[in-house]
C-alpha cells in the first residue's frame, strides 16, 4: 500500500477540519473547535487499482498572528486548499498559501475547495476569478460542503489521483 500524505491549508474557520471528519468519519458537527497545531487522519481508498492510505494533516488555520509552518509540509505529496465562500479574504489567504507552497517546495498538487456551498446565497468570491485560475492555470476548483457531504469525496479522491498520476511522471 502507498502512502500519501495530504496538507489541508486555509485561513482559520474554513472548514478543513470538518472537512476531514466529514471524509474519513462522515460526520459533521455545528461546533467550532480551532485547531492547535496539527490534528492527523488516515484514511485507506484505492485508485485505479492502486491501494493507497492518505495521511491527512490538518493544519491549524492561518491568520494575522500565526502563519504556517512550512516544516509541515515536508514529505507532503499533496494540498487542499480550503475558502470559506462567504469570506472573500480566506481566498486571498489561500492564494498566499499555495504560492508559498509552490516557493518552499516547488509545484505539488493541489485541490482547491470552495467549502460552504450550502450557503451559496451568502458568497463574496469572485467565480470568474477562480473560473480564469482554471483556465488558464490549471486550478482545479471544487464546490464543497462539509455540512451537505457535497462535493468531498470527489475532491480528496481527485487529489489523490493527481498525486499518484504526478509522482509518477
Amino acid at each position: 500500500m502507498i502512502q500519501k500524505k495530504i496538507c489541508m491549508l486555509g485561513s482559520f474557520s474554513v472548514g478543513k477540519t470538518s472537512l476531514v471528519a466529514r471524509y474519513v468519519s462522515s460526520v459533521f458537527s455545528e461546533r467550532y473547535l480551532t485547531t492547535v497545531g496539527v490534528k492527523i487522519d488516515k484514511k485507506a481508498m484505492s485508485i485505479d487499482g492502486t491501494d493507497v492510505m492518505l495521511m491527512l494533516w490538518d493544519i491549524y488555520g492561518e491568520d494575522d498572528f500565526q502563519k504556517l509552518r512550512m516544516s509541515y509540509l515536508r514529505g507532503a505529496s499533496g494540498v487542499l486548499l480550503v475558502v470559506d465562500g462567504t469570506r472573500k479574504a480566506t481566498l486571498d489567504v489561500a492564494v498566499k498559501l499555495q504560492q508559498a507552497v509552490r516557493d518552499e517546495v516547488g509545484p505539488m498538487p493541489f485541490v482547491l475547495c470552495l467549502n460552504k456551498c450550502d450557503l451559496r446565497a451568502s458568497w463574496e468570491i469572485d467565480l470568474a476569478w477562480l473560473a480564469e485560475r482554471a483556465r488558464v492555470d490549471g486550478w482545479i476548483v471544487i464546490e464543497t460542503s462539509a455540512k451537505l457531504g457535497t462535493g468531498v469525496e470527489e475532491a480528496f479522491a481527485l487529489l489523490a489521483s493527481r498525486m499518484l498520476t504526478e509522482s509518477a511522471v
